[in-house]
């Protein structure tokens, strides 16, 4: 056994001593230190530039929601651009269990491909509570959505009316999932829904007031599904974009006719301006924050 004699020490060492040990525990409790970038709602003309804000966060109080990572989908460019942010998604999350956040993963429609798994049964069984708000009801794509609020947001700054395929040859619009995909992780502590009620139970249990999303795709599901972007603000929960980890459906041939990471980028700023803000990945990871390959611009 390793013994110190106090006494031998002057009281400076001492004092010093314990002060570094207390920093180092401090170190170690400080949780998740985000960069958090908005934008004004309101802007005057031309008063549009983002505002960055450093906060710390609590991971025990903190959630992840992994929106609609499905195995397959009906665009081939989105099924090919998923495949590439799934093993980067992976390493992130495997980051940010690490410290202690609570992952949900939410492959909507698909969660009775997990049905006897114990992270979907652990959603399943959390004690109701009961919404400050009351849920959104009205149905599409199988889950219930949340629509465009007239009242906070703006019209989207893409046009995503032909469903943003931008493959040269059309795809088919289908229902080709059957699960999330298989290069993102459902560990033993996760969660599995696709549910807004389950959600909100899950998030209750554990006291989680902090929800990032991440996923797909963000000008649709990450903003409208029921565990998503605008269901939880408006149920009062602090929210964040994790804007690295995502991707829209949008067709550089509709307005406003920029590329389709440069519409990406739009649809976060319009998140940032009404909804939430967003952070990269980098601050969980301390790695440089992802980019699609095919995304040629100079990475920011």
């Amino acid at each position: 056994m390793l013994r110190f004699c106090l006494s031998a020490y002057p009281v400076a060492v001492i004092t010093l001593a314990v002060a570094t040990l207390c920093f180092a525990t401090d170190q170690t409790a400080d949780g998740l230190t985000l960069n958090l970038r908005k934008r004004p709602a309101a802007p005057e003309k031309g008063a549009t530039a983002a505002t960055e804000k450093k906060v710390n966060w609590n991971p025990k109080n903190t959630a992840i929601v992994v929106c609609d990572m499905w195995d397959h989908h009906w665009c081939k460019s989105a099924e090919l651009r998923v495949g590439e942010l799934g093993g980067p998604m992976n390493e992130m999350l495997k980051a940010a269990r690490a410290k202690g956040v609570f992952v949900i993963h939410a492959p909507s429609t698909c969660t009775d491909f997990y049905k006897d798994t114990p992270q979907r049964k652990r959603a399943r069984i959390a004690p109701f509570a009961k919404t400050p708000v009351p849920l959104a009801t009205a149905e599409r794509w199988g889950t219930a959505w949340n629509w465009p609020d007239g009242t906070r947001e703006a019209v989207l700054p893409v046009d995503d009316s032909d469903m943003g395929c931008d493959c040269k040859v059309k795809c088919e619009i289908r229902a080709p999932w059957t699960r999330q995909t298989a290069a993102i992780d459902i560990a033993d502590g996760d969660a599995i829904t696709d549910n807004g009620q389950e959600t909100w139970n899950l998030l209750t249990e554990r006291g989680i007031e902090n929800v990032i999303l991440c996923g797909v795709h963000l000008n649709m599901c990450v903003l409208g599904r029921p565990f998503a972007i605008r269901a939880l603000v408006k149920q009062g929960k602090t929210v964040a974009l994790m804007r690295d980890m995502t991707d829209t459906m949008y067709n550089p041939s509709h307005p406003p006719g920029v590329s389709h990471f440069e519409g990406t980028d739009k649809v976060v700023e319009h998140v940032e301006r009404y909804w939430c803000p967003s952070f990269a990945s980098t601050d969980l990871t301390g790695k440089p924050a992802f980019a699609f390959k095919a995304d040629s611009r100079a990475k920011k």
